[in-house]
């Protein structure tokens, strides 16, 4: 069945089969439809200064960076519906308001994450900090705040040009890492440079799973787009065949490179975040369906866009919806559903 991928705000999923609007907000139709594990989500991000956003606050409504008022398209690249201003309060957000509690990152916590999960049926979120060398500690902060939250896995984060990256990443399993977040865009390191490579042989040492930011966006800085070029992410792959590493969105504009990493190598996965409809289904049809995950990237996106694109793209196959929403996640991660 072929199905509108256009329309005039969030709410506006409503018109699909899979949602509906209770109260001003949208939430799953049916229960049924899951559960789901979105393993592409942040809280605050911080940096300059320690974290002042309180991350167990609940705010009444979340300021995602898509606004909700904006018209969406679901079979473009996700970034591709924010508009310049909207793009300028994202970038001031993540820059200069970093420093503080204020912006809209004040209500990225998770209790309002959470809330969002519990309207859509998705049981746990990913959590997936982002840190530099120096100057910023958002890992250990996130892995303090959720320890006790059962919905909530969090990852770890290590610059490759920390000192003591070995104390550093036992420091973060000690609080119940179980993966590390990699963003070359972010941190400004290529996936193949020389002390990535290390930090992936220490991932291969205690078992980690590594999730790659992979893939230009076109809103990063242009080293940042430099950086993240599918093509330097192979020798990674190939080299660490010991470690499970998962191609956040899908190569993003590079995304025919990342499908073919994924059927190529075995310990290669690929998390769909931010992928159109239509790229979606070509995912679904040439990457084998065992290495294929579901994500949101919120607070960037509401998780009701990404799960509107599983839902299209699976169709009636229940068996291939249920393992792209949660069955591959489960047993990549070791979680129990």
């Amino acid at each position: 069945m072929n199905y509108p991928t256009k329309f005039e705000n969030l709410l506006d999923l409503a018109k699909l089969p899979w949602f509906e609007e209770r109260a001003g907000r949208l939430v799953l139709a049916d229960p049924a439809l899951g559960p789901t594990i979105d393993v592409h989500t942040h809280l605050a991000l911080a940096y300059g200064r320690p974290n002042s956003v309180d991350l167990l606050r609940l705010w009444p409504r979340t300021e995602h960076y898509l606004p909700p008022a904006s018209p969406l398209d679901l079979d473009v690249y996700i970034n591709k519906n924010i508009d310049p201003a909207a793009l300028a309060a994202l970038t001031n957000d993540l820059s200069l308001k970093s420093l503080g509690p204020h912006g809209m990152r004040r209500t990225h916590t998770w209790p309002n994450l959470q809330r969002e999960m519990d309207e859509l049926g998705v049981l746990k979120s990913v959590l997936l900090p982002i840190d530099f060398p120096f100057l910023s500690d958002n890992a250990m902060t996130w892995l303090q705040a959720t320890r006790e939250q059962t919905h909530a896995v969090c990852f770890g984060c290590i610059h490759p040009y920390r000192p003591g990256m070995r104390r550093s990443l036992k420091a973060q399993i000690a609080l119940g890492a179980i993966g590390i977040k990699f963003h070359p865009a972010v941190q400004l390191v290529r996936p193949d440079d020389r002390q990535a490579m290390k930090l992936y042989r220490l991932c291969a040492e205690y078992r980690l799973v590594v999730l790659f930011h992979c893939g230009p966006v076109d809103i990063e800085t242009q080293l940042g787009r430099y950086m993240s070029q599918v093509r330097h992410y192979e020798r990674a792959l190939a080299e660490n065949p010991d470690v499970p590493f998962i191609l956040g969105h899908s190569g993003a504009l590079q995304m025919p490179i990342a499908a073919e990493y994924a059927r190529k190598y075995a310990n290669v996965y690929l998390e769909v975040s931010s992928q159109s409809v239509s790229n979606v289904k070509t995912i679904l049809d040439t990457v084998p369906r065992h290495k294929i995950l579901f994500g949101s990237d919120w607070p960037f996106y509401h998780q009701a866009i990404g799960l509107a694109k599983v839902f299209m793209a699976t169709g009636d196959d229940v068996s291939l919806r249920k393992a792209v929403l949660w069955g591959n996640a489960a047993k990549l991660l070791g979680l129990s559903v």
